[in-house]
């Protein structure tokens, strides 16, 4: 059975085609009877527009292209959600894919949403250079996600992250601790921010910072309280870079015989739905992921409805969760 099209409904509704284009843009120029009629018609035959034609006709998808930098990490779910309920809300679908945290993967994927000539772009978490990302800015609205910026052909959303990662040093040192190491989150977006952050809040505790190699990633954090448990003298805390890096860690330290957060507290940054699971319960630092979310669509439609041509960089506050893996230090460390 072939798809229904645009004269079908019109043959249907007893109106010529334009009328039916007219209701279909919502247009005030048409009378309730015939604007009934073709809506029923299209019920009826249950006719979906074409709109890729649609929007050869009027220059405009309606169509957001959103490239996430890993889709494991349950981070992005979140971010998914405020994108898409913005999206909706403003009239617009998104449509999704990622790089795999691999910049030529994400070229690729950035290509592909070029391609598809959406009218605007959300890049969340990209590892791809500012160079390649300024190109495409020049040629379609672009916004990112948790990757601080100052160019000024695209715009940017993020969390505060040396601001998170204070929270965090100051969080442990209220508990007793002096001896805490971060695992540091490799390439990912926001991750040099965050050991700087962590840097710095320990130099003002007067304590001396421990960072050790690590990436956003279960692994990454096993990898990383491997190392440390590796040395002469054990952390009695960890901040590690992500929820996700966290589990890791508290996987790691099971299977080293050390148990969370007798032995060694641990913290996780984010706030991704897993890290208040109830066998999880994880004290991490909160980033408003949905707002990260929701904010990238309303810088896109400042551009795409309301004519703004500068760039805009907006920083959102973090916050403390405190959960289970976080305690005073064990007498005697």
């Amino acid at each position: 059975m072939s798809r229904p099209t645009i004269h079908d409904v019109a043959k249907r509704a007893g109106v010529s085609k334009s009328l039916v284009s007219l209701v279909l843009q919502e247009s005030p120029y048409v009378s309730d009877e015939r604007r009934a009629a073709v809506l029923q018609a299209v019920e009826d035959l249950d006719y979906r527009p074409n709109a890729m034609a649609r929007g050869l006709v009027q220059q405009r998808s309606h169509v957001l292209g959103v490239m996430l930098s890993n889709l494991h990490n349950p981070f992005f779910a979140d971010v998914v959600t405020g994108i898409e309920a913005e999206a909706l809300e403003r009239g617009y679908r998104a449509f999704f894919n990622t790089g795999i945290r691999v910049p030529e993967r994400e070229a690729i994927a950035l290509d592909t949403l070029l391609q598809l000539q959406a009218d605007g772009l959300i890049l969340a978490g990209t590892l791809l250079d500012m160079k390649t990302i300024n190109k495409a800015g020049r040629a379609v609205p672009i916004v990112l996600i948790s990757r601080a910026t100052r160019s000024k052909y695209v715009d940017s959303v993020a969390g505060n992250e040396r601001l998170g990662a204070a929270i965090a040093v100051d969080h442990l040192v209220s508990l007793g601790h002096t001896r805490i190491a971060h695992i540091d989150g490799g390439r990912g977006a926001g991750a040099k921010r965050r050991r700087k952050g962590f840097e710095a809040a320990m130099a003002a505790h007067d304590f001396e910072p421990v960072v050790t190699g690590g990436s956003y990633t279960e692994e990454g954090g096993a990898e990383g309280v491997r190392q440390l448990l590796a040395t002469d003298q054990h952390p009695t805390a960890i901040f590690a870079s992500n929820d996700l890096a966290a589990l890791g860690c508290l996987q790691a330290l099971a299977d080293a015989g050390k148990s969370v957060p007798d032995d060694i507290s641990l913290m996780g940054y984010d706030n991704a739905w897993l890290a208040g699971l109830q066998h999880i319960s994880l004290t991490t630092v909160d980033q408003p992921r949905q707002e990260l979310g929701a904010t990238a669509v309303e810088l896109l439609m400042e551009r795409l409805e309301g004519g703004r041509k500068e760039s805009r960089h907006i920083v959102l506050e973090p916050s403390l969760v405190v959960r289970a893996t976080t305690a005073p230090p064990a007498k005697g460390l």
